[in-house]
């Protein structure tokens, strides 16, 4: 069961890790870099995440996911946390072959079921540093991210207030907030989840959330 509201929007950030940016050898953005899913890739702890017959690099990406609460539009980033409802363990998995080959990022990332979130809403007030928490990913029992919320190039309020700037967010509108280092398309070899796998995204503070891949 879907633990949040459907939003009218999920926004995501690209390389908002140092060690992220590391890996592929960039340096991290000036500013955000902003990317969309939509809703229908949404689904709760225990769903299966099901790869598409044309997918064949499907990657894993833990992600601190932020839950917008009252309706706001250019905020300042001093004021931008009270806009948060909760936070929320979010796995931005990405078909990398449609992503690469397209050259933006939308129809790799927004698959049916390529968006699972949970395994709860945790309240703002429970979480006083989101800056803080460790991050991990963890793919049939083997660790493949280990990092830190604290490594993050835009923190949380820094983000709302930049998107905010030109996008009015709702209530229930949800942030993915970026990935750290570890992600399968850039280890050696790569390393894509295939069905019969289990991937769990933990971060401190929110749980694990774990679902089974399986194919259509």
């Amino acid at each position: 069961m879907l633990p949040i509201d459907r939003p009218s929007k999920i926004i995501c950030v690209g390389l908002n890790y140092r060690d992220h940016a590391e890996e592929q050898g960039v340096p991290p953005p000036d500013a955000p870099l902003l990317f969309a899913k939509w809703p229908n890739a949404l689904i709760g702890p225990g769903e299966p995440i099901v790869i598409p017959p044309i997918v064949t690099k499907c990657d894993f990406e833990a992600e601190l996911g932020v839950v917008i609460g009252e309706r706001v539009g250019r905020v300042s980033a001093e004021n931008a946390l009270e806009a948060v409802a909760g936070y929320i363990c979010v796995n931005d998995a990405s078909a990398r072959d449609l992503q690469f080959a397209d050259g933006q990022w939308t129809r790799g990332k927004s698959p049916d079921t390529f968006c699972p979130v949970g395994p709860h809403l945790v309240p703002r007030d429970d979480i006083p540093d989101p800056q803080n928490l460790a991050i991990r990913a963890v793919l049939n029992g083997e660790t493949m991210q280990d990092s830190s919320t604290a490594n993050t190039v835009f923190g949380v309020a820094e983000l709302i207030a930049y998107i905010t700037q030109t996008i009015t967010l709702e209530p229930g509108d949800l942030i993915a907030t970026g990935t750290p280092a570890g992600v399968g398309v850039f280890r050696t070899p790569p390393v894509f989840m295939q069905p019969g796998d289990e991937i769990t995204i933990e971060i401190e503070g929110l749980g694990a959330l774990t679902n089974p891949v399986a194919a259509a």
